[in-house]
């Protein structure tokens, strides 16, 4: 990207502007729809999981649905056996893999003047993975920068023992921590933390650019 600090400003306006217009019932609560997504998805389990997963995992899309915490509630209600954790954890990474699939490719097809094609950070790529919505925007600005393809495929990999330790360990965690982790104000203020680091780098490239 052309400033660093384009994409962590423009994920805040989306956080602010999303929680604005449920504040002021403009628009429903994310969680309001995924209540309604699990009605009419009924039996089919499975795929709800993935569904909410999946929309979590779009760049933007993943600020209005709190699809982690949704899930991670749905799977202490139905109890799940051992298969039942390996059947969940499949349907989660496919999901997750599928949304870094369009995020890679949304980032592609935007016009960005950097071109980058290095060699994948696996320590970006982990610090990405602490949160859906970071990974979102992390395979967003591979795919801006013409990074390989296979950032995809290897977010996949390291994404399955991640929710299946998450599955694994719903049982005593409560529904209030894992609030806490949905929380809108602690979304907003990592990517304050994120916008910050990225206008100094954004300041720093100036001072060092040829005049």
């Amino acid at each position: 990207m052309k400033f660093h600090s384009t994409l962590p400003a423009t994920a805040l306006l989306a956080v602010l502007l999303l929680t604005s217009l449920v504040q002021f019932g403009i628009i429903p609560p994310g969680i309001e729809l995924l209540e309604q997504l699990k009605q009419a998805f009924g039996d089919y389990f499975y795929l709800l999981i993935f569904t909410i997963i999946l929309l979590e995992s779009i760049v933007y899309v993943g600020f209005y649905f709190p699809g982690q915490f949704f899930a991670v509630v749905l799977v202490i209600v139905s109890k799940p056996a051992i298969e039942d954790i390996v059947y969940l954890t499949v349907a989660m990474v496919l999901a997750a893999t599928l949304g870094s699939v369009i995020n890679y490719t949304l980032g592609r097809a935007n016009k960005t003047e950097e071109k980058n094609p290095q060699k994948i950070k696996i320590k970006q790529l982990l610090l990405a993975m602490i949160h859906i919505n970071s990974l979102a925007f992390f395979m967003f600005a591979q795919g801006a920068n013409h990074k390989p393809f296979k950032v995809v495929w290897l977010a996949g990999l390291l994404n399955f023992p991640y929710y299946l330790v998450l599955i694994a360990t719903t049982a005593i965690l409560s529904e209030e921590i894992m609030q806490v982790a949905e929380s809108t104000w602690l979304l907003a203020s990592i990517i304050g933390v994120w916008l910050i680091v990225a206008i100094a780098l954004d300041l720093k490239a100036q001072r060092e650019s040829p005049k």
